[in-house]
């Protein structure tokens, strides 16, 4: 027992050191890079990049292979990065850097955005085929197809890494403890472990019926949530909002004045930039690789159009959403001075302060829809590492285990469980973006990029 907790605190202390100023200097830095290098691709292509998701299909879609369209990639993507970050994380930024952190997230967005494209675009550029000659996309083939046969040990770890950071372990844990906190524990029910079990076995049968149905059902799936939750949590927010509307310019302007609050000196200012550009580039997974293996199941052909379709999904979760999720936290005000609590009991009191009697309810509401979203579309990508690995027809034996340790994440605590997934998606982003950032000058070749 003294050994496993010594290992948990090494990962722990290692997991907290790269993933500070190492990740945002990859992340960040490197989006910043193909943001210049592509002269500014998110803002210039935002009206196209509007239109070309309007389009029913592009112009040489219909017969193209793949599996679903650019828009239910893209959809799907989403699925799997609005989730839980884009409510407990939102609130743990709001707690450690105050509301500078939202404008910094904003600026992450934009950013993210540009990353997006050129892994949209690359996504369908770098095609390959699984040993039952199905086409697939993603990091993987991106390395081997973009850069050659002597990149091809850093596929193979990007499939590795991805077995484990794709894994929804913290999905099921926090919403088992959204669950027992709302509603389980106010009614007298201790939280066991066998009560958590239970739960976890729950949230794997719903999620099985989904995820053993393959990519179209997850498609098909995510098609239909997306559109629907954030459409719910826009209502949901806006009601608090009109109940709220004469205080809702100082919260904006204290949005803006906090960002760039010079008062406390520039190593303050810098902290908060770090947090909330950290905060959006894990919720949007910009970098991660994970949407390239998502849009590389498109039927689309046309690189340029994916990467625009893709370049849209920064926007919506780290743009749109997380700012529904401040506003809220930020008018109640109930994060200021809170220290060692989990960001989602931040958000749901703030919600049980803005809407007494069922506010909290309500959000509960809603972060399962976010919870399950994320669960269905990270099988698939789970999905795709092991068919890199080992063959499509060991796939089946990977959606068992995935689903397996749906139990075990809701029963685990919190702290060895995050500290390993966060280094995987380090891992996994040092794979993607130094792939990104060499096989640019193609997207711009072959996507008629004009830099």
């Amino acid at each position: 027992m003294e050994l496993l907790n010594s290992i948990s605190d090494w990962l722990i202390s290692v997991s907290d050191a790269v993933c500070n100023y190492p990740e945002f200097v990859l992340l960040i830095g490197g989006g910043l890079y193909l943001f210049i290098y592509s002269k500014g691709v998110s803002v210039r292509l935002f009206p196209e990049a509007l239109r070309a998701l309007r389009q029913s299909r592009a112009s040489r879609q219909g017969k193209s292979s793949g599996q679903i369209s650019s828009v239910q990639a893209l959809l799907s993507a989403i699925a799997a990065t609005v989730g839980m970050g884009n409510i407990a994380g939102v609130a743990i930024a709001l707690t450690i850097g105050g509301p500078g952190v939202i404008f910094w997230m904003w600026v992450s967005a934009i950013v993210g955005m540009s990353t997006k494209f050129f892994e949209g675009s690359l996504a369908v550029m770098y095609k390959g085929v699984d040993s039952e000659g199905q086409p697939q996309g993603g990091p993987m083939y991106m390395i081997d197809k973009g850069l050659g046969k002597r990149w091809h040990p850093m596929a193979v770890a990007f499939a590795v890494f991805g077995l484990v950071g794709t894994l929804s372990l913290m999905q099921a844990n926090q919403l088992v403890e959204a669950a027992t906190t709302v509603f389980t524990t106010p009614a007298g029910v201790a939280n066991t472990a066998t009560l958590r079990a239970v739960m976890g076995l729950v949230i794997a049968v719903i999620v099985g019926i989904v995820v053993l149905g393959g990519i179209k059902r997850i498609a098909s799936w995510a098609s239909r949530i997306v559109p629907l939750m954030v459409a719910l949590y826009f209502m949901l927010v806006g009601t608090i909002v009109v109940l709220n509307i004469g205080r809702l310019p100082d919260v904006l302007l204290g949005i803006l004045r906090d960002a760039f609050n010079w008062d406390a000196g520039l190593g303050a200012l810098a902290g908060i930039a770090v947090i909330g550009a950290r905060r959006a580039a894990f919720v949007n997974e910009a970098g991660i690789g994970t949407a390239s293996m998502m849009h590389g199941a498109s039927r689309n052909t046309d690189a340029r159009r994916e990467g625009l379709v893709a370049m849209l999904g920064p926007m919506i979760d780290s743009g749109i959403v997380c700012t529904l999720t401040a506003i809220p936290i930020l008018l109640a005000g109930s994060y200021a001075g809170v220290t060692d609590v989990k960001g989602l009991y931040v958000a749901l009191n703030s919600y049980a302060e803005l809407l007494p009697g069922y506010g909290q309810y309500l959000l509960m509401a809603i972060v399962f829809f976010f919870a399950f979203s994320t669960m269905f579309s990270y099988s698939y990508y789970g999905q795709k590492c092991t068919n890199y690995l080992f063959g499509a027809n060991r796939v089946k034996y990977y959606n068992y285990y995935y689903l397996a340790m749906l139990v075990v994440g809701a029963v685990i605590p919190l702290g060895t469980m995050v500290a390993v997934m966060d280094l995987a998606f380090f891992l996994m982003a040092m794979c993607t973006m130094t792939t990104l950032i060499l096989l640019a000058p193609r997207v711009k070749q072959l996507t008629r990029f004009k830099a």
